[in-house]
């Protein structure tokens, strides 16, 4: 499938990308009436998209109608109204700026008696000290409330500071003692889950089947600590050198740590439907986007060709042998509702024929940024990371790597 580009947006089907070429077309018509440095024509149209005067078709559409709101809204908040105009050329513009600051200055200088002093209570009569007083306290307790109220929004703004810095600084202190395990034989100084492991651990798939594998003895220790660990995931020179979990859902380690403690950075885990044993054609490694760059935070610098190029190698070390990956695909995409048919990265596990995995392939080259020059035949084993991406809703920033060496 060919990939459709309009107004720096990519679209997957030809229908949508021909939807946004209408708006396209529909906003040129729009800019060629409307001056967008005259205020009153600005709020007139905003006013118009809200009752639906005009009907858009795409995200291109969305994204024009949310600039003129914001630019509307800027200029209803200078005190401009439907009504307002402003005059043309720069020095005209210029003229009438200092006309309204003089005119503010006159404003001002009402607040003196004509002999030049400033009024005072007393320059009023006793019904009118009353209201002038009345109207005082009830502009103290305004000021008052407002100082309270900005007083509880910069505690909550501190403490959740304190909060996200707590969290920031204990997952940091966590993973760099969870490094220092990997490849210790010592089991000391750390609550255990179940008996430890030194030999081959027993896999029962059913009653009739089940297969002995055995620990790779660096991962020995971290197993023993935690028994859903599945893997671990590096990449040189990155901040990503994290244990990879796994249980039979995909919820648990959005918000909980290695310890098992509750923590808003969560922890890379691999999807609940994939098998590192009887392995599937890819596996998928899930990561909250964080702003502090932990965990994927820093996984969309993908989306630069150069530093792919330095970064071009990916190690995934199952907790039963090593692999090194090669990135092959980066892409944006989101998740998309069920009854929607297009390609869904996050459903392909499995590959049942070459015919299945080829699809699969040109369906991420299509959509990928750029091209890596790396590619993949069927009975290659494949590595997805995923996070979020706020480029649009429910999106997601996509890596794809090809396994080039096991050991």
């Amino acid at each position: 499938m060919s990939g459709y580009e309009a107004a720096g947006r990519r679209f997957r089907t030809e229908a949508e990308y021909k939807a946004a070429k209408r708006d396209l077309k529909l906003i040129e018509e729009i800019k060629s009436k409307v001056h967008m440095d005259q205020p009153g024509e600005v709020i007139s149209l905003c006013e118009a998209f809200a009752a639906g005067e005009y009907r858009f078709e795409s995200v291109v559409g969305s994204d024009f109608d949310d600039e003129i709101y914001e630019l509307a809204e800027e200029f209803k908040s200078q005190g401009y109204t439907k009504n307002s105009r402003l005059p043309e050329g720069r020095k005209a513009r210029k003229k009438m700026q200092k006309k309204q600051a003089r005119a503010a200055a006159k404003t001002d200088k009402t607040k003196k008696n004509r002999s030049g002093k400033q009024k005072s209570l007393e320059d009023y009569d006793a019904d009118m000290q009353k209201v002038i007083l009345a109207e005082i306290k009830k502009r103290e307790k305004r000021r008052k409330l407002l100082v309270v109220l900005c007083g509880i929004i910069a505690a909550g703004c501190f403490g959740y500071f304190g909060v996200y810095s707590y969290f920031a600084e204990r997952t940091q202190a966590d993973y760099e003692n969870l490094a220092m395990l990997k490849g210790s034989s010592s089991l000391t100084g750390g609550s255990f889950q179940g008996p430890a492991v030194t030999g081959p651990v027993t896999i029962h798939y059913t009653e009739e089947e089940e297969r002995e594998l055995v620990v790779l003895p660096e991962y020995e220790t971290l197993y023993n600590k935690n028994k859903k660990l599945i893997g671990w995931l590096t990449i040189d020179d990155t901040n990503i050198d994290y244990p990879v979990m796994q249980t039979a859902n995909n919820e648990y380690y959005l918000d909980h740590n290695f310890n098992q403690e509750y923590d808003k950075n969560g922890s890379l885990f691999l999807d609940a439907a994939c098998d590192v044993v009887n392995r599937n054609t890819n596996l998928i490694i899930y990561g909250h986007h964080m702003k502090s760059g932990k965990m994927f935070g820093n996984l969309n610098s993908y989306s630069s060709k150069e530093y792919c190029e330095k970064h071009s190698t990916i190690r995934f070390d199952t907790i039963y042998e090593k692999g090194l990956y090669q990135v092959m695909y980066v892409f944006r995409s989101r998740i998309f509702n069920e009854d929607e048919v297009v390609f869904k990265y996050y459903q392909f596990l499995d590959a049942a024929s070459e015919k299945e995995f080829a699809s699969n392939m040109q369906e991420m080259a299509a959509l990928s940024l750029y091209d890596t020059g790396v590619t993949a035949v069927f009975g290659d084993e494949l590595l997805t990371l995923s996070t979020c991406d706020s480029s649009e809703q429910d999106g997601r920033f996509v890596v794809v790597a090809k396994r080039i060496k096991s050991e």
